[in-house]
């Protein structure tokens, strides 16, 4: 567990706490697994029909700042990703394979909830880097949010979390300004999943 301290710094979690929007999630990964969004009429809307338009305008907004998505008003795409928003796809494919593996934070959650709340944990970092040496012989570690992890459940966790990491520190300059805007902002606009 040697690189989940690097995801523990206060402005590091505000940056994970931006990246976990259930709204950015959703809208990252439907371009990643179905391609750009058509720039006609109601295409977007009707891709996300179950988000009310102001999350969805939320989370155009702060993939844009990001730098994950582009796209031109003239063209016949509205949004595609960037090669930061495909990096990102994956680091959200790599945490919801790790939770879906490890049952977390339930054995039936969907996509979006395994993302978001494997990515909260990862911001939780520093109380979880002993955590597998103090297991000894217990069946496990309770984590924030109440879920009991193991010692295989924690040492796999370095896969999602290295991904991350490397992320984070690729796009810091992205990121570190943006999330400060964001992070505050999204509690107002985000239900917690």
């Amino acid at each position: 567990m040697t690189h989940l301290t690097t995801t523990g710094h206060p402005q590091t979690r505000r940056e994970i706490k931006a990246l976990s929007l259930p709204a950015l999630i959703r809208l990252v990964t439907e371009i990643d697994d179905n391609g750009p969004i058509s720039h006609q009429k109601g295409s977007l809307q009707s891709t996300f029909d179950d988000l009310r338009a102001p999350q969805l305008r939320y989370a155009i907004d702060r993939a844009r700042e990001f730098g994950l998505v582009y796209g031109d008003e003239d063209e016949r795409v509205r949004y595609r990703l960037t090669g930061s928003g495909e990096e990102l796809a994956e680091v959200y494919d790599t945490a919801a394979r790790w939770a879906r593996t490890h049952q977390f934070p339930s054995a039936a959650c969907d996509f979006t909830t395994r993302v978001q709340r494997t990515l909260h944990l990862l911001g939780h970092a520093p109380a979880l880097a002993g955590a597998t040496a103090r297991l000894g012989e217990s069946i496990g570690t309770a984590v924030p949010g109440g879920a009991v992890l193991g010692r295989e459940a924690l040492v796999a966790l370095e896969d999602p979390q290295r991904e991350l990491a490397a992320w984070l520190t690729a796009h810091a300059h992205v990121l570190h300004e943006a999330a400060l805007h964001s992070s505050y902002a999204a509690d107002e606009m985000e239900p917690a999943a």
